[in-house]
This record gives C-alpha cells, sequence and structure tokens, in this order.
C-alpha cells in the first residue's frame, strides 16, 4: 500500500464529512469559473491593434455629426474608416430577446471588418444594394431558426419608426457570417444605416461612434492626438482610443463585473478556508493513535506531514476539478440560451483553468499546512498517550 492509497482511504473514512467538504468547495469553484470567464468573455475582445475608434467626449450614448466620418476619413494615417449607431434592439420579447443591433454604413463598414466578417459573396452585394438587408452571425440565426430571404421584425427600446409611428422595422435577412473566436463583432447583428437614417424620428444625420484602421499600429497615438485637436472646443469633442479600449468600456456598461467577481469569489474561498481548515485539524487530532502507530512502524516525521498535506492537496483538486466541470457545464447552457456559439459564446477559458489550480493548491496547502505540522511535531509517547 502506499502513500497515495492511504491518503485517500484516510480521506475517505467518513464519507459523509467529506462530501460536504467537496460540496463546498465545489461551489465555490463553481462561482469561480462561471463569474470570471463572465468576465474574459466580455473584456478581452480581439480585434486589429490598428484599430481605433472616434466617439463623443461625454461618453458613447451621446451622438456625433456625420460630418465628422469625412473629416476622420481623411486625417493623415487613416487608412479606411465606418460609422455605427446603436439601435437598441430585440426581437419579440425585451427581456429574453436583446440583441447587439448596429446601423452600419455596408461599403465602409464591409471594408473595415473585412477580416472579422466570414461573409459569402451573395450576401455581401445583397447587403450592400438592399435597403432592408440584414446581416446575423451564425449564432443568432440557428437561436431563432432565421433563414435567408427571410423577413424580420425587430423592435427598439430607443428610436420611433417615423412611417408607422412604431418601435417595429422590418429586415429582410441577406446573410449569415461566421467570426473568428473571441472577435469584437461575433454577435453583432448589422442594418444598413440610410435605412435606418431616413426612418429615425429624431436623430437623424448624426452617429454613434467612428471605427478606422491606421496604416500602422505605431501611428495611432499620432493619429488620435490629431483627430481629437480638430475637434476641440467644437460642440461635439471628441475622445478617440483603441478598439480594444472602446469595448471594455461598452462591457463595463454592465456594472463592475471584476468586483463582483472578487467579492463573491473571495467571500466565498475565505469560507471554504476557515470550514476546510478547521476540519483538516479535527481529522488529524481524531487519527493522534494513528499518527503514532505510524512512526512507530517507522513512518519517518516528514512522510507524516507529506501523508496530511497530500490528504488536503487531494481534497482541494476533488473540489476543484468536479467544479469546473460544473462551472463548464453552467457556461454552456447560458450560452446556448444566448445564442453562443461561434467567437461569441462562453466558455471555459484555459486562463481561467491555470488560475483555478494555483487557487487549489494554495488552498490545500494553507488548509492542511497547521496540521500536517502538528502531526509532524507528534511524539510517539504523546501521539500514544493522547484521548
Amino acid at each position: 500500500m502506499n502513500d497515495l492509497t492511504l491518503m485517500r482511504k484516510n480521506l475517505w473514512r467518513k464519507p459523509v464529512r467529506t462530501s460536504l467538504l467537496l460540496i463546498s468547495i465545489l461551489i465555490a469553484f463553481l462561482l469561480f469559473g462561471v463569474l470570471v470567464s463572465f468576465n474574459v468573455a466580455i473584456t478581452d475582445v480581439r480585434t486589429a491593434p490598428n484599430r481605433m475608434v472616434t466617439l463623443s467626449k461625454i461618453n458613447f450614448t451621446e451622438s456625433l455629426p456625420i460630418a465628422y466620418y469625412d473629416r476622420v476619413l481623411h486625417t493623415d494615417g487613416v487608412l479606411a474608416a465606418t460609422h455605427m449607431n446603436w439601435f437598441g434592439g430585440y426581437y419579440q420579447d425585451p427581456r429574453r430577446g436583446f440583441l447587439a443591433v448596429f446601423a452600419v454604413d455596408p461599403d465602409s463598414y464591409l471594408r473595415v471588418y473585412q477580416e472579422d466578417l466570414h461573409l459569402s459573396p451573395q450576401a455581401r452585394e445583397t447587403f450592400l444594394h438592399e435597403r432592408t438587408a440584414l446581416l446575423v452571425p451564425r449564432n443568432i440565426a440557428e437561436r431563432y431558426h432565421w433563414r435567408v430571404g427571410q423577413h424580420i421584425p425587430i423592435n427598439s427600446n430607443i428610436f420611433t419608426h417615423g412611417t408607422n409611428g412604431r418601435h417595429v422595422w422590418d429586415f429582410t435577412v441577406a446573410g449569415v457570417f461566421e467570426t473568428p473566436d473571441g472577435n469584437s463583432q461575433a454577435n453583432s447583428i448589422l442594418i444598413r444605416y440610410d435605412y435606418f437614417n431616413d426612418t429615425i424620428t429624431f436623430g437623424k444625420d448624426r452617429i454613434g461612434w467612428i471605427s478606422f484602421l491606421t496604416r500602422s499600429a505605431s501611428e495611432n497615438d499620432h493619429v488620435a492626438h490629431a483627430i481629437d485637436t480638430r475637434f476641440a472646443n467644437s460642440q461635439d469633442e471628441t475622445s478617440t482610443q483603441d478598439a480594444a479600449a472602446f469595448n471594455r468600456s461598452f462591457a463595463a456598461q454592465l456594472g463592475n463585473i471584476a468586483l463582483v467577481v472578487t467579492l463573491v469569489v473571495g467571500a466565498a474561498f475565505t469560507a471554504i478556508l476557515l470550514i476546510v481548515g478547521t476540519t483538516m485539524a479535527l481529522a488529524v487530532r481524531e487519527r493522534t493513535r494513528e499518527v503514532g502507530v505510524l512512526k512507530t512502524l517507522g513512518f519517518s516525521s516528514g512522510r507524516v506531514l507529506r501523508m496530511v498535506l497530500g490528504e488536503s492537496l487531494l481534497l482541494a483538486f476533488l473540489g476543484a476539478i468536479l467544479g469546473l466541470i460544473a462551472a463548464s457545464g453552467v457556461l454552456y447552457i447560458f450560452s446556448k440560451i444566448n445564442g453562443g456559439g461561434g467567437g461569441g459564446g462562453l466558455h471555459l477559458y484555459p486562463s481561467v483553468v491555470g488560475v483555478s489550480a494555483a487557487i487549489a493548491i494554495a488552498l490545500g496547502l494553507v488548509t492542511g499546512l497547521l496540521p500536517a505540522l502538528s502531526a509532524y511535531r507528534m511524539s510517539i509517547i504523546d501521539a500514544l498517550g493522547r484521548r
């Protein structure tokens, strides 16, 4: 019988207690895996290093005059530019049918984001020439069972249709596209700006922000300074930043997810630390005479220390593995419910698994160190004489 077998048998000598401890650790790692993966999904978005965004200096909810687009496009160092508007869309149910709908200029948008959208030539041509055309990512199309050519009514919780006085617009699915994994356009539904601008009742000839490519990422700061200086002291001052920073600020509207993760996970692991540490100390105290017997049989103090510490690490890793498996399942369900898959699907990130392994090691060492040192220092006479 080797040390690993002894550790496993000692761990399960009281199965009810061990099971409860495992459930506690499982819940902590389940929360950690889900919350951190969600935070990574909405903040760690991949985008081209030379892609920049110009928006209102106040915040991205304030619009800009469409004339700014041409001025940005002709700024020295700008390779290509496009403009976008937030539509505030939903399909059927405003709570469950939220959609990230953007009104874009078709030709310039497809140039700026040509590497981000895998689109068929036919879908591209349809989007360029049909005013009511709509492009949808594959995961959203599969979620709602939309097909190319199908007429889709999409509601806006911001704008009113000037023709019918309602908040609904009718679109025709021009094509279904796919994006690289983790791409910023993964869940974006695209409609035409000209159709949007002609039918809204307010905010005409205004745009949400301007996305553009610089000739090189090394020119980003110079171009950003030139653009913001150009519009300084105007009625609509601007703030130009790289696309990654813009995506993070966009995600921040959901709240300080990082703070929520820290508070919730911190509280969970503090409670687990106290519970597991106290239980391990109690378990070693219950086995005091066994420790004396082991040392009488020739087990060194160091070997006993390693066995107690290993038992604590084994418990932590078992709980972590089960928790991460549960987290992976929960994220998969959330991804399916919210139209995930493709680039925008929620999943358990490798970085989260790596951090979880480090936390499991730390948890096992911290909770097992004092009981292990107690067993290490215990003499045979004290161990066998204690009742």
